[in-house]
């Protein structure tokens, strides 16, 4: 299969940017906007599991994912030092010659690779984006001839992040049952031991025009949870809750964590996916490292039956391989999430 074409997202030093890339979207009209930051707790993760302090930290992780379906961490136990390699092979991966990454350039038809704006339809703009997207579970999924050998340590360091991560979301999921009082594994055991996950590098450049180019576009995630690194200095990533966009604050050494569709399915509504995007500015380049967290596709996922009640009725359906109404929803202008509910 042929790789796809990738063209370095333009300069922040072009005159005019691009048609390509001016945003139409409902929300174009705020991306030059001065906004509120969000308002939610940074949660002490090492405290969740604690005698004397850990039901008040379940409590704030309970509310915040249940009025804004995400927060953020620290003592996560990911040491600030191995971050900042995973940090650093990032950005000197974006940082070699066009020619050098297009040696892992995605394929015609796929998704993983090194590209830049993917779209869903002829009719979108573009991301102002460049990404490195990844399967890194399960391990004999790994299209390792996409995995950059420059910097040496990329793929080492992306292995090693990978099971961290992996343990971070097993850990989590235990604590969101044991918030809702319910047993200690109900959703990790729907979550299976043959689950899938996804990283993807995120460079958004310097951009001449960032009332009118968007780098990301509003998205909610088909996960489980995502957890994203992001830039130590530049923000950029913004939640929606109730039509008003919100600005997240740069906290070194934490991550955002957000819920996604399949954890809202799981939860039956309590947890709620929320809608995110992520905007640009004509200083500074930012670089992010999401992880997404997926079931194994093969499991069948549902509300968790203690979830399930006379006063809060299921309101869900059992679904499997959730990801692959993805673009079909998507071209449609729907949220995947909508074709799950009953």
């Amino acid at each position: 299969m042929a790789p796809a074409q990738v063209e370095e997202t333009p300069s922040k030093t072009v005159q005019e940017l691009p048609k390509n890339y001016i945003y139409k979207g409902g929300d174009a009209g705020t991306l030059g906007a001065s906004l509120p930051y969000i308002d939610i707790p940074t949660i002490d993760f090492s405290l969740l599991s604690s005698p004397t302090s850990g039901k008040q930290e379940l409590e704030k992780l309970c509310s915040a994912l249940t009025s804004w379906g995400c927060v953020q961490i620290i003592n996560h136990g990911i040491d600030p030092e191995f971050m900042d390699k995973v940090d650093e092979v990032g950005k000197q991966f974006f940082g070699l010659p066009v020619e050098e990454k297009k040696k892992y350039a995605r394929e015609n038809g796929g998704y993983e690779g090194y590209s830049n704006h993917i779209i869903d339809s002829k009719d979108q703009a573009f991301d102002w984006i460049d990404r490195l997207y990844l399967v890194t579970k399960p391990e004999d999924k790994r299209q390792l001839k996409l995995w950059p050998e420059n910097p040496q340590s990329f793929r080492e360091i992306l292995h090693e992040y990978t099971a961290k991560i992996e343990k971070l979301n097993e850990m989590l999921l235990k604590a969101i049952a044991r918030a809702l009082t319910l047993e200690e594994n109900c959703f990790l055991d729907m979550y299976g031991e043959d689950a899938s996950m996804l990283s993807i590098f995120n460079l958004y450049p310097p951009c001449p025009r960032p009332d009118l180019a968007i780098g990301l576009k509003p998205h909610a995630d088909a996960s489980v949870f995502t957890y994203l690194m992001q830039d130590k200095e530049v923000e950029g990533l913004q939640f929606q809750k109730d039509d008003q966009w919100y600005k997240v604050p740069v906290i070194p050494g934490a991550f955002v964590i957000n819920v996604g569709d399949q954890i809202e399915i799981m939860s039956n509504g309590i947890f709620k996916s929320p809608i995110h995007r992520v905007v640009t500015n004509t200083d500074k380049g930012r670089m992010s490292l999401v992880m997404f967290c997926f079931p194994n596709p093969n499991k069948e996922i549902e509300p968790v039956k203690g979830l399930v009640t006379e006063t809060r009725p299921r309101l869900y359906k059992t679904m499997k391989d959730y990801t692959s109404i993805l673009v079909e929803n998507y071209q449609k202008g729907r949220r995947p999430i909508e074709a799950a509910k009953i």
